[in-house]
């Protein structure tokens, strides 16, 4: 028994060597404790059984000590997986001062508006966005169609401004900042009329339908076009603002009143015009302010 345990821990020892040279030193440490054989001649039979009994359950103690004390060794020692560092792309998005110098750069010669002046109209479109939590491309998409960024526009039912709000039917929303007469003040004017666009989209439940109640249309069938060269605008601008080269030149850039496409009569849809005598003042101020905006459209349109 003695003999098998023996060799069993020389040809760990063996393996151990040969799988790790440099575990030598400590294996040799280990040697020390190899099996010491007393000199058992001069015992008595019953005497030499029980020393070889005690022998034996002593070497096996030693031996399952130096098995463990090898393979901790060998544990120690073992090679470590490899750490590989994960690297992560990271997407590198465009800060909102990159996208307004982008977009007022563009807008400035789109509408032929002075850089300076584009960037307050820009920078304060921006603001308001976060106050209302829309898009301030959107915002500026409809500012452009509105009034061509012109901060003087107003039109013969009332509408004032580079959104063209209607500030008598909306004159509570000038009180902060010092009533009607603010309508025509730039920074006024982009933060009221961006309340009233997220009103209308909150209301309609889509942009879309916020850009038809925003133009007047809501109790029309169509709203002659309006929405569709709004968000073609606002395509435009999102792109510009994603650094792509978008000509200033490409698509119509609108006038304070923008040519609306002719319907042929068979193709269009049959509405019913509201009495606005009948409508809340606001109903009936958005839809006096629809019918001249197709007034002015049929008069331009006589003039090509």
């Amino acid at each position: 028994m003695a003999v098998i345990i023996i060799s069993l821990l020389s040809v760990t020892g063996i393996t151990a060597l040969v799988a790790k040279p440099e575990l030598t030193k400590e294996l040799n440490g280990m040697a020390e404790l190899a099996i010491f054989a007393p000199d058992t001649t001069a015992l008595s039979p019953s005497a030499l059984a029980k020393a070889e009994q005690t022998d034996l359950a002593g070497m096996e103690a030693r031996t399952n000590n130096n098995l463990s004390a090898i393979a901790e060794t060998l544990a120690h020692h073992a090679p470590r997986p490899i750490q590989t560092a994960v690297v992560t792309k990271r997407i590198v998005k465009a800060s909102d001062a990159h996208q307004q110098l982008w977009v007022t750069n563009w807008l400035s010669k789109r509408y032929r508006v002075a850089s300076d002046v584009t960037n307050l109209f820009v920078s304060t479109a921006f603001k308001a966005a976060k106050e209302t939590k829309l898009d301030p491309l959107l915002i500026l998409a409809v500012m452009a169609i509105e009034s061509g960024l012109n901060p003087f526009a107003e039109s013969p039912v009332g509408a004032q401004g580079l959104m063209q709000v209607m500030s008598k039917v909306h004159q509570e929303k000038f009180e902060d900042f010092g009533g009607l007469k603010a309508a025509l003040n730039p920074t006024a004017n982009i933060k009221v009329g961006s309340l009233i666009l997220k009103d209308y989209v909150s209301q309609g439940g889509s942009v879309e339908a916020g850009l038809k109640r925003y133009v007047g249309a809501a109790a029309f069938a169509t709203d002659g076009g309006y929405g569709n060269r709004v968000l073609a605008e606002y395509r435009r601008l999102q792109d510009v603002a994603t650094g792509k080269n978008v000509s200033s030149n490409g698509g119509m850039a609108p006038s304070f009143a923008p040519k609306q496409r002719v319907i042929p009569l068979a193709t269009k849809a049959p509405s019913i015009t509201p009495d606005t005598d009948t409508l809340p003042a606001e109903a009936a101020a958005d839809v006096k302010a629809f019918k001249q905006r197709q007034a002015d459209a049929a008069e331009q349109l006589a003039t090509i």
